[in-house]
């Protein structure tokens, strides 16, 4: 594989020729590159106007490898071929250096580039470029890439210092002018003719001169062609200034993906800091960091996430119950989110807003999350490109474990993790409660291995002592609810209004899914017309769980069991008789002339659901096979006479408007031994949390049938 490097534009602020001396300084050998012993020029060429100087040199290297290597390799030094190629009339010195030793199984090439700075002719820019490719070396190619990248990181590391050294040395020489090279003035045709005095101009002047052209605009000058030239290059100054310190691999590894995509990308370029940010996720592997930004890049342009700041309005009901807000900044300068997720109803925005909305909410919140990084390095004057979160835990108790909820934040994160690396500097975790290493225990595993290194948990009120919230946070800007002095203008939360709650169809209307799928799914229910989901079971003791809300009417829920497969499922049996449902989606899966006993058979107990109840239960398989899940309407106890023909029932569902129910469900399977240990809370209970009904009798009877059919 081939190792390539690129560096950054290093700026001396000097003149060219003043660098110059300085470089020639640096040979025949230099003391201070210990592995550079000692150069013997082989060819030198100079133009007859002095304009131009090429010179190539035989340098010796002493290369800092294991002494059984060079055994191995049969050499104690390493040889270099250097060609410099001055041009004192454009300002530009190129260097080209490739290695003599092992070139049949080691090869390297590095290209250097000194020239005068686009904006001050004053200073001078420095650029380099290198590759290294290892054919094959004794079986050691491994160790000597790794030899050899270590040594150029040093050199390339010292390079900027070596040079700086010799302009002070020059400096204490008292050089501090080196004047520009110009063509020898011919003899004057006319010596009567005042001409001459003009031509020769010191060189002060003319350099003066030369800078109220520039000034002025002159068409040609550099300040007007670096006008319509797009900044496609980095300068090292600002990527330590606005980027942070990088070693020079890590230099080399941002500009070439930058470049890369300047030539590849058609769209909007990202920044600089989002370009690290991924680079540093996939610790600087440019292939994986080009494909996972790649990516990321394709899925903002897809769900226009670039507006999202200006086109997203959060609804009233995350305004008024989504526990989280920006606050103040930590003591290293990273912006402050703070969320209080024991006092959030997450069922309820879930069911109020569906996934779409919330997701996008907490896209918006990472967007915004970028946009105060970047206005924080401004303030600031360091590289600040992560936030702080704190998270308080004070309420979190079980009903925050609904499974459901869960499903939706791990899929939350996965988005987030995929499409914001390295944006998270730090988590702070308060007042964390009994049953949290639960909720860890399910979202850690989705979390990358970097992210939760960030993770500082505090339980009860350990965050109030030494090592606590102090250590990270201005104790001005510590919130009231925590025991400071700051008011914190987080919303307190409550519960979600059942009557805020939405539909899966009222869900589907957005404009743009950043979901295919939603958690939820939504059946009708009519008199003679069950709705029924098909679960297929291949390994017995595996746990059927349930999630759902009756949102109309009165139901029936019951689990059936059958060793064969049903019909492929039949949307709308009145489909038989052209006639359309009266809306909702209906499954009927168990075939009119099933037996139950004998085709079929009752698993759980049959459970008789209200309108506005809310049910969570699970059931542990015994067989494999086919399980059926069924909401049935609800026959009143007057009703009960009456015993009409199943088409007969359906056929009524025209005329009676209220024999018609509907059901909102969640369902998934897991392994027995994935639910024992982490998802108690799916065993059925009533969800006062989420302002359900009062009365617990449906939810107790699912628990008990539950436990009875384990």
């Amino acid at each position: 594989m081939v190792q390539k490097y690129q560096s950054p534009v290093r700026v001396y602020k000097h003149p060219f020729e003043l660098v110059m001396v300085a470089y020639e300084r640096r040979f025949p050998t230099c003391p201070l590159i210990p592995m550079f012993i000692d150069s013997d020029t082989v060819s030198e060429f100079k133009s007859e106007d002095g304009a131009v100087h090429v010179i190539e040199r035989r340098c010796k290297l002493d290369v800092d490898a294991p002494r059984l290597l060079k055994r191995i390799a049969g050499v104690d030094y390493v040889y270099f071929i250097q060609k410099n190629s001055l041009n004192r009339r454009d300002r530009t010195l190129q260097i080209e250096a490739r290695n003599e030793t092992f070139s049949s199984r080691v090869i390297i090439n590095e290209f250097c580039c000194y020239t005068v700075h686009p904006e001050n002719e004053d200073w001078t820019c420095f650029e380099q470029s290198a590759s290294l490719d290892i054919k094959s070396f004794f079986g050691f190619e491994s160790t000597v890439e790794k030899i050899a990248m270590k040594q150029y990181a040093g050199s390339i590391k010292k390079g900027k210092e070596i040079i700086e050294y010799y302009l002070k040395e020059l400096e204490d020489d008292g050089v501090a002018f080196i004047p520009r090279w110009s063509p020898a003035v011919a003899p004057p045709a006319q010596p009567e003719r005042p001409v001459s005095a003009a031509i020769s101009i010191p060189a002060a002047c003319a350099k003066e001169s030369h800078g109220s052209k520039e000034a002025l605009g002159a068409p040609g000058s550099p300040a007007e062609s670096l006008a319509g030239t797009p900044d496609d290059k980095l300068d090292a100054d600002y990527i330590k200034r606005y980027l942070g310190d990088l070693t020079p691999l890590q230099e080399s590894c941002l500009i070439r993906l930058r470049q890369w995509l300047q030539e590849t990308h058609k769209g909007k370029i990202p920044k600089d800091e989002h370009i690290l940010r991924f680079l540093r996720a996939r610790d600087f592997n440019m292939d994986k960091a080009r494909e996972s930004l790649c990516q990321s890049l394709t899925w903002r342009k897809q769900h226009q996430v670039d507006y999202l700041l200006e086109t997203w309005s959060s609804p009233q009901v995350l305004q008024d119950y989504y526990t989280g807000g920006w606050h103040h900044h930590d003591k290293d300068g990273r912006p402050l989110y703070v969320l209080r997720l024991g006092q959030m109803d997450t069922k309820g925005l879930v069911r109020a807003l569906g996934e779409e909305s919330l997701l996008r909410h907490v896209l918006s919140i990472n967007e915004e999350g970028l946009r105060r990084c970047e206005e924080n390095t401004k303030v600031f004057g360091r590289p600040i490109s992560s936030w702080t979160c704190l998270v308080d835990l004070e309420g979190l108790n079980m009903r925050h474990l609904w499974r459901p909820g869960v499903k939706a934040l791990l899929r939350i994160i996965e988005v987030v993790e995929a499409n914001y690396p390295e944006t998270l500097g730090l988590l702070l975790i308060l007042r964390a409660p009994r049953v949290f290493p639960v909720l860890w225990t399910l979202v850690s595993p989705f979390i990358d291995e970097n992210t939760r290194k960030k993770f500082l948990i505090y339980a009860g009120n350990d965050y109030q002592g030494p090592g606590g919230l102090v250590d990270y946070i201005d104790k001005e800007v510590i919130p009231d609810f925590l025991g400071g002095e700051c008011v914190c203008e987080v919303p307190e939360g409550g519960v979600v209004p059942k009557a805020l709650y939405r539909t899966a169809e009222e869900l589907e209307t957005e404009d743009i899914r950043l979901w295919t799928d939603t958690i939820y799914h939504s059946g009708s229910v009519f008199k003679g017309s069950p709705h029924e989901l098909l679960i297929e079971i291949i390994d017995a003791s595996s746990v059927i769980t349930w999630d759902f809300d009756v949102c109309k009417g009165d139901i029936v829920f019951n689990i059936f069991h059958s060793k064969r497969a049903p019909q492929p499922p039949k949307k709308d049996t009145l489909g038989a008789h052209s006639i359309t449902s009266p809306g909702g989606n209906n499954v009927q899966l168990i075939d009119k002339s099933w037996q139950l006993g004998l085709d079929y058979s009752m698993v759980e107990s049959p459970l008789i659901c209200k309108e506005g109840e809310s049910v969570q239960g699970s059931h542990v398989t015994r067989w494999p096979g086919f399980y059926i899940l069924q909401w049935k309407f609800h026959n009143m106890p007057a009703c009960a006479t009456t015993s009409l023909p199943r088409v007969d029932d359906v056929l009524a569902t025209l005329q009676v408007s209220s024999h018609k129910c509907k059901v909102m469900y969640y369902t998934e399977v897991l392994g027995s031994e994935d639910f024992r240990g982490s998802m108690t809370s799916l065993e059925s209970s009533h969800s006062g949390f989420s302002q359900l009904s009062a009365a617990t009798t449906s939810s107790s009877q699912s628990y008990c049938s539950s436990m009875i059919s384990r």
